[in-house]
């Protein structure tokens, strides 16, 4: 059976618009949450978002064809490219032998709204012909493969928050039974306009702080919600075979992945945590267990439940052979481009041999008995990262990365 390996990534996300950059902030704990200034919050308890910033749209796309895109496919489009870019997969293989799992939890939002308002103002005969090719989930999949040439499967997975971390599993599955020799992965969101946080914050489930270096604080006593983000994150999947032929750079393996669901509540993880558990041992039954510290990367929201289901789940799973840490702190919620960029930075750990931190996290929650990465980065001879996301819906998806060659 073929191995799945990475050879390429790219991510647009609040702490950095490319894979250097991304790199750069993250292990050093910076965040990209800030006051929210693109709204009135006078009416809102939420204050705080974390935007993609510094972005010039016009050096990726000319004018007339990004406004023919919505803000979540534009994520998508150039974390795509450069994780193609990276590993060099575009001039080295059959078109017909790459696909696309590109997912979103939301899809455009952005384009719906605006769209909407439009004809409440304006009458329908304003509505833009470009409102469902912008709106619909799966475009920025039939986006990406139409911009790469990917001639493929091209897919997109509707499950929530853990669409992209399903998006690489599912990816593997692929490439392992052989009906593609590479994929390109991920997911990508643009889901901060006020109609959709206010939703979230009637679920309770949005951080009410107004200090920004303490609004997402995963697993600690004063968590408060998560902090909506924004951003795309890729990946390239290729067969070890195909890889290695070409001559690519290997810059990991995803060797395990576990779904389950709890069939248990629409929002709200199942208090015993017995799916989660199970979507993690499958994962790490799939790659091969091993006997040393991990570095898991936890989906770690900070709303008050699910990090306490999350904690038992992987304490029960891995005991204290877990340094655990959240990068929601630094770069929010990113929703379908969470897992996508998660295991991005599951494999930074790797080849840097150092766990990020959950910046802002402080006091860990007493009931809380794991390992979580506090205040700076952590060093530690890692071999292999677990990224844990979990949805609305009950979805739990698990991915294993190993090292290359390990």
């Amino acid at each position: 059976m073929e191995k799945a390996v990475i050879t390429g990534m790219g991510a647009v996300s609040p702490i950095g618009n490319t894979i250097p950059e991304f790199e750069k902030n993250l292990f050093a704990g910076r965040h990209g949450i800030v006051p929210c200034d693109h709204f009135d919050t006078t009416d809102m308890a939420v204050n705080v978002y974390a935007p993609v910033t510094d972005l010039d749209i016009n050096t990726h796309f000319p004018p007339r064809e990004a406004r023919r895109l919505d803000r979540h496919s534009l994520f998508a489009l150039i974390s795509a490219r450069e994780a193609a870019k990276e590993s060099g997969i575009l001039d080295a293989i059959d078109p017909f032998r790459i696909g696309v799992n590109l997912s979103t939890g939301l899809g455009g939002v952005d384009t719906f709204i605006d769209t909407h308002l439009t004809m409440q103002n304006k009458g329908p005969r304003r509505v833009t012909p470009m409102l469902i090719p912008k709106f619909a989930p799966n475009m920025s999949a039939g986006l990406v493969a139409i911009d790469l040439g990917a001639r493929g499967p091209s897919t997109s997975h509707s499950t929530a928050c853990a669409a992209g971390t399903v998006s690489i599993g599912e990816g593997m599955r692929a490439i392992r039974h052989g009906y593609v020799d590479a994929m390109i992965c991920g997911g990508a969101d643009a889901a901060t306009q006020k109609l959709i946080m206010a939703g979230f914050q009637s679920l309770r489930a949005l951080s009410t702080s107004d200090d920004p270096d303490r609004a997402s604080i995963p697993f600690d006593k004063e968590r408060k919600g998560f902090v909506m983000g924004e951003g795309g994150g890729a990946v390239v999947l290729e067969s070890e075979t195909h890889a290695r032929a070409r001559g690519a750079t290997i810059l990991a393996e995803v060797s395990g992945y576990g779904l389950t669901s709890d069939a248990s509540h629409i929002t709200a993880p199942d208090d015993e945590g017995e799916a989660i558990d199970r979507a993690i041992t499958d994962a790490l039954s799939d790659a091969g267990e091993r006997d040393e510290t991990v570095y898991v990367n936890a989906h770690g929201t900070g709303t008050a439940k699910n990090d306490a289901v999350e904690a038992a789940a992987i304490a029960r799973v891995f005991g204290d052979k877990a340094l655990v840490s959240s990068t929601k702190s630094m770069t929010g919620h990113l929703l379908g481009a969470a897992g996508a960029v998660e295991a991005i930075a599951g494999v930074m750990a790797l080849q840097r041999g150092e766990a990020p931190p959950t910046a802002g996290t402080t006091d860990i929650d007493d009931d809380m008995h794991i390992d979580v990465v506090r205040g700076e980065s952590r060093s530690a001879p890692l071999t292999r990262s677990v990224s844990l996301s979990l949805g609305f819906g009950g979805h739990n998806a698990c991915l294993v990365i190993d090292r290359p060659g390990e």
